[in-house]
Formats: structure tokens, sequence, C-alpha cells
């Protein structure tokens, strides 16, 4: 990101002009307007690249809004602009969480909260905070093998969906189950327990999915390649007694979680049962990461 003196911005991923982006950014720059109120007397210049497919349902908008966020924040740091009344990461956060709400939490490596939780002091709807509970140290090198089911653009966008769950009939239990699910995690990490972790995540993902399938109107975001990706999870698991387990975002997407020390075990079955199951056989290898890096 570039600023000049000027008015409007441009933006592009990876060398492509992208003005179908251009909307939801000035949505985005118009909310954060009273906070940084010197950005409409400049030009700003937006260029991203992605090693996740962008509008498929993993994070590509968290990861863009939160790195902009940050640039702009640093910007105004550098150039005697800030008018910040609280912490540098702390504003970030509250900035990206306008352009999207998973953003909040990409400003920082490490475990995150978002959201007010009785259980978790200083947590806040506003902004997120580093998870401030006790952890096992199993439970900070985790894995994640993303398998890319589907690398078009999802069929509802996490606005939307969002906004399903304004009139959905299970709403409040669902909020009830995700409050009751952050005690239980608590002792989980505590512990490094990784199969009740298993347990949590997986319900966690089967419930989004549930609850955006039976909403009005419903969206069935998983693909065939998806439940069969699920069963060979859960047969391998099964079959090996070993600790591995799957999440989903709001998409047909797959993420495997497993702890470092099966690292080599799960690589060698994902080649074996699951690439095949990918599109165009793309995997990608993540982890626990340390958060963002500035580039200069």
């Amino acid at each position: 990101m570039t600023l000049k003196e000027g008015k409007g911005f441009t933006v592009a991923l990876d060398g492509v002009d992208k003005p179908a982006f251009a909307a939801k950014i000035q949505t985005w720059f118009d909310r954060i307007d009273d906070r940084l109120p010197w950005l409409k007397d400049h030009h700003v210049t937006i260029e991203s690249s992605n090693s996740f497919p962008h509008s498929s349902g993993i994070a590509s908008s968290a990861s863009a809004f939160s790195a902009m966020a940050l640039c702009l924040l640093d910007h105004a740091r550098k150039a005697g602009l800030s008018t910040m009344s609280s912490d540098f990461t702390e504003e970030a956060s509250l900035l990206a969480r306008l352009g999207s709400g998973s953003a909040s939490r990409s400003v920082m490596g490490g475990l995150v909260v978002w959201g007010v939780h009785k259980g978790t002091p200083g947590s806040s709807d506003n902004h997120a905070i580093p998870y401030p509970h006790e952890v096992h140290p199993d439970m900070m090198s985790y894995q994640d093998l993303v398998l890319l089911v589907d690398v078009g653009q999802k069929s509802v966008s996490s606005s939307a969906g969002h906004e399903l769950m304004a009139k959905h009939p299970f709403a409040a239990t669902r909020f009830e189950q995700a409050h009751h699910n952050m005690d239980a995690l608590q002792g989980i990490l505590k512990a490094g327990d990784h199969w009740a972790f298993i347990d949590l995540i997986e319900s966690e993902a089967l419930t989004l999915h549930g609850l955006m399938m039976n909403s009005s109107p419903s969206y069935l975001l998983m693909k065939p390649n998806t439940l069969a990706i699920i069963q060979r999870i859960r047969q391998f698991r099964q079959d090996k007694q070993v600790p591995v387990g799957f999440t989903l975002d709001a998409g047909a997407n797959v993420h495997m979680l497993y702890p470092e020390s099966l690292k080599s075990t799960v690589e060698s079955f994902a080649n074996d049962q699951l690439k095949s199951l990918c599109k165009d056989g793309r995997m990608i290898l993540d982890e626990v990461g340390k958060g963002p890096v500035p580039l200069s």
C-alpha cells in the first residue's frame, strides 16, 4: 500500500486491477473516516497478492482488511497524523473489524479472541485481544492442512451469512452454545487435550453449516468432495487412533487440524487419500502464525 496527496484509491490483486473490490473498500473507508480523518486527503494505491484463493471462504477478506488497517495506522504514526487514543494493535483490530469481522483477529499472531466472553478478561466486541489464559505448548504449534475443494466464489458472502442469523430460529441457542464452548476451550487448551479439541472444533464446524442449511433462504456450502474428505479423515482417525480433526469455513474447503508431532503422518495420508478429492489436487500447508510482518 502506498499513499500520496489526492483523492480516491486503486486496488490490484496479483498485478491485475480489481474494480470489483472497490465497493467493499469504499464502504470501509467511509466507516473509518471519523477515526482517520486525514485519509480523505490521500490517494491510496493497494497492491495485494494472496496464497489463498479469494472469495471462497478462506478468510481472504480478513487478511486484506487487517493488512490495510495496519498499513494505514503505520503511515499515520510515521507521518505524525495519528490521533489514536488506544494501543496500536487494538486500534488496528478495531479498524480491520469494520471491513471484515474476522480481520479483527488477523492483526496479531497466536491464539486470539474476538467477542465479549465473561470468562475472558478484556474481551470485546469492538476489537480482538491475545488469548489471555494458559495454553499447553503442544497447542501453540498446531498444523492446518487446507484442502481446496472449490476455489470459486462461495454462494453466500460472510456478511450475508451473518445477516441470516439475525432472524434465525436457533440463533439464541447457537450463541449460548458458543459461550459454553469458549468455557470448555479454556480447560482443553490448558491441558493440551487433543481429543477434546477435535470434538469441539468439529461440532463448531458442523453447527455453522447446519445453521446455513436450515436458514431462510437456505444455503448448502459443502460439496460432495467436502463430505468425502470428512469421512476419510474420520476413518483415518479411527484406524490410526491419532488426534486429527477438521473444521470448515463458510465454504466447501476443509481445514485438517493436527499437532505438529503428526505432521509427516498426516501429510502422507493427505497425499495418498485426500489430494485426489481437491480441485486440481491443491492443498495448502499452514500452521499457527506469528502475526503480520512489515514488508519494508
